[in-house]
């Protein structure tokens, strides 16, 4: 019999290509607003229900559920948003499992990069490397913190913390929005240009959700970033390059998104380096560890990935 497999954030691209690679070895669930088919489940953060049918059977929990951190400009209502989508959506999980005197196999949580703090520095960050002490690093310390108690109160035998960087894909997140512009002729570096951005082939990110549940050895947490390290000028340029579009706007000035985005500007204007040597190391070989061929995949050949 197949083990079941609950997962968050049903709508969102990851899991939708999660699950279809899932699929075959695994019986899949899903945790949505609205049920639409027999393997959906509804829940409600405001309200705080739960079809506790969802957890019948389950072996493992992926959680992918958080509001978009790029989506709005990061008022105070926002940020608070920001952090509740995480930690009440993992709150409401543990409290029904606890509720149920339920265990599980696994609770593997998404994370986020952004863990070692905003900023553009030389540094390459490794999982062993402190928190930055910025907003979104806040996030996602509560973030990863949520998913430590199904470990630490003994409702999940192990617990993975996936740190995601960019996650580039041919329909949804930052490639299509990079990309939009450039294909009308009018693209350009942002800031200096010079930021880090770190990234992810959509298929790669998927590939380590899929490695790190079939290998039970695996927990603690892992940057989820492919090994190749890039600026956003770079990006920028190899983007134009495949579409075959002219460069020849300035960059955009730091000021005017600034204007535009307010704090949440920083993401664009600022990113760090992480290394993606630990999961490598345990056997994770990535599909697709080179920009250039990661963004040929998407752009180049058209793949419809979501």
């Amino acid at each position: 019999m197949k083990e079941t497999v609950l997962i968050t954030g049903a709508s969102g691209g990851i899991a939708k290509v999660l699950s279809a690679k899932l699929k075959e070895n695994y019986s899949i669930r899903f945790l949505t607003r609205k049920k639409r088919a027999e393997n959906e489940f509804e829940w409600n953060l405001e309200n705080q229900t739960i079809d506790e049918k969802a957890f019948e059977n389950v072996n493992h929990i992926i959680h992918l559920a958080g509001a978009n951190i790029s989506e709005k400009r990061w008022s105070e209502e926002r940020k608070k948003e920001l952090i509740s989508s995480r930690i009440n959506s993992a709150k409401l999980i543990f409290e029904t499992l606890k509720k149920n005197n339920q265990t599980i196999q696994s609770f593997i949580s998404a994370s986020g990069i952004n863990y070692y703090g905003t900023e553009t520095t030389e540094k390459i960050f490794s999982e062993n490397d402190p928190p930055g002490n910025d907003f979104l690093s806040e996030v996602v310390i509560a973030w990863e913190n949520s998913a430590n108690q199904f470990y630490t109160e003994n409702i999940a035998e192990r617990v993975v913390k996936i740190r995601t960087a960019v996650v580039l894909s041919e329909k949804e997140g930052a490639l299509p929005k990079i990309s939009a512009p450039i294909k009308l002729g009018i693209g350009s570096p942002i800031g200096s240009g010079k930021q880090y951005v770190p990234w992810i082939h959509i298929d790669d990110i998927c590939g380590i959700y899929e490695y790190t549940l079939k290998n039970n050895e695996l927990h603690g947490v892992y940057n989820a970033t492919s090994p190749e390290h890039t600026t956003n000028e770079n990006l920028t340029k190899l983007i134009a390059e495949i579409l075959k579009k002219p460069l020849w706007m300035p960059n955009v000035p730091e000021f005017m998104l600034k204007l535009i985005f307010g704090e949440l500007s920083t993401i664009l204007l600022k990113g760090s380096r992480a290394s993606s040597n630990k999961i490598q190391k345990l056997g994770y070989q990535f599909k697709f560890p080179n920009l250039k061929m990661a963004l040929e995949d998407l752009l180049k050949n058209n793949k419809k990935v979501l």
